[in-house]
């Protein structure tokens, strides 16, 4: 199993030190020509602006956003979440728009708004949750799975082959959410 890992910008060699945790293989996606025979993609928190247009300029915007819709198991946390979002409530911008959901950018406010929490994910109770500028989700359409909700906002969902992220968990050293990610694979 080798799974791919967006390495534009953002919080990806957190992800990549996990993988290597739970004994998988990474392969780091840079340019076009990283993006082949992996069988799961991370898309890593980072500035979701920043990672959309290095997606265009780097010619992997339609490659990535294409395996998605035929299937390939994808992981998306924080900014990760907003370029799969099909809508950005508080931004014209939109990225992959492969997730039906409408997310709400930096919605917890500034850097000095970040936090923690400990909350369930599906069956995974207690996680650890790091948000860090985190968006979360305002609206949800048909089909769309609610993974998470903290303080009545939905900061974790699953649709189809993606699971979208408000929250890092790359930055604890609880593997379940990776574990959880792999067992789609």
């Amino acid at each position: 199993m080798k799974i791919g890992v967006l390495c534009v910008q953002g919080a990806f060699l957190e992800h990549e030190k996990a993988l290597h945790k739970l004994g998988v293989e990474c392969e780091e996606i840079r340019q076009e020509k990283d993006f082949k025979n992996v069988d799961g993609i991370i898309l890593p928190g980072g500035e979701s602006t920043v990672q959309g247009k290095l997606l265009c300029e780097l010619n992997l915007f339609n490659n990535i956003k294409t395996e998605i819709c035929h299937g390939l198991p994808t992981l998306a946390t924080c900014a990760g979440l907003i370029l799969l979002a099909e809508k950005i409530e508080n931004d014209n911008a939109t990225y992959l728009k492969t997730l039906p959901v409408t997310v709400r950018r930096n919605a917890y406010g500034r850097q000095l708004g970040s936090f923690e929490a400990n909350g369930d994910v599906d069956e995974i109770k207690d996680f650890p949750m790091v948000f860090i500028r985190a968006p979360y989700i305002t609206k949800l359409n048909e089909g769309v799975e609610i993974l998470s909700s903290i303080n009545d906002h939905i900061v974790g969902v699953k649709y189809q082959n993606q699971i979208g992220l408000s929250f890092h968990p790359e930055l604890t050293n609880d593997m379940r959410i990776h574990e959880k990610f792999l067992s789609m694979v």
